[in-house]
């Protein structure tokens, strides 16, 4: 039973991740934020009851989309880290970011975090980022590390294990006024600025 469980945690996770890398056009350069409460995912209340577990299901499963479409993945700590983000240090580079010191661990960072960083080649904290597209896996408020403008997702799958889901893309935000245009007309527009 606890493998089955386990087995469906872990496709859940990649259906997801897949849906939102579709929908958000996820792809190599990209990056999507992952906060998680693995305690949310067994059915307990969030930061009671972490599970190693669990977080190698998750990762497993989101690592297959991962695979699939290219894009790399930052892994939210919890609050006892203040949020940081754990990830390859090859995208801590590319992107410029602020670095922090800690080693994340169940208690202090989360289970996801703590497993997420055992897992990688050369893992580092980011102090923010600014991700393409995130996935929040029982409800641990994930807004604060995506761009400007986050629009809502609504995934097929609802839940992972007995987590919520929610999901989010990003888009440019749209500047102007009444005759700002954010599409280019299908003819020449005869109305000049001057």
């Amino acid at each position: 039973m606890e493998q089955e469980r386990e087995d469906s945690i872990r496709r859940q996770a990649a259906l997801a991740v897949r849906e939102l890398a579709e929908t958000a056009g996820l792809k190599p350069g990209r990056v999507l934020v992952v906060g998680t409460s693995t305690s949310e995912v067994a059915g307990r209340h969030i930061g009671t009851s972490g599970a190693l577990e669990v977080a190698q299901e998750l990762l497993a499963g989101i690592r297959e989309a991962q695979e699939e479409f290219g894009f790399d993945v930052a892994y939210q700590c919890c609050e006892h880290l203040n949020r940081a983000l754990v990830m390859e240090r090859s995208v801590l580079e590319r992107l410029g970011l602020r670095e922090v010191s800690a080693v994340p661990v169940p208690k202090a960072g989360g289970s996801m975090a703590s497993a997420a960083y055992r897992s990688m080649e050369e893992p580092a904290l980011a102090e923010t980022i600014e991700a393409h597209a995130g996935l929040d896996i029982g409800e641990t408020l994930i807004g604060m590390h995506l761009r400007r403008v986050a629009v809502p997702l609504r995934l097929s799958v609802r839940r992972i294990g007995e987590a919520r889901v929610n999901a989010a893309l990003t888009r440019p935000p749209l500047i102007g006024g009444e005759r700002a245009v954010y599409r280019l007309p299908e003819e020449a527009d005869s109305t000049f600025c001057d």
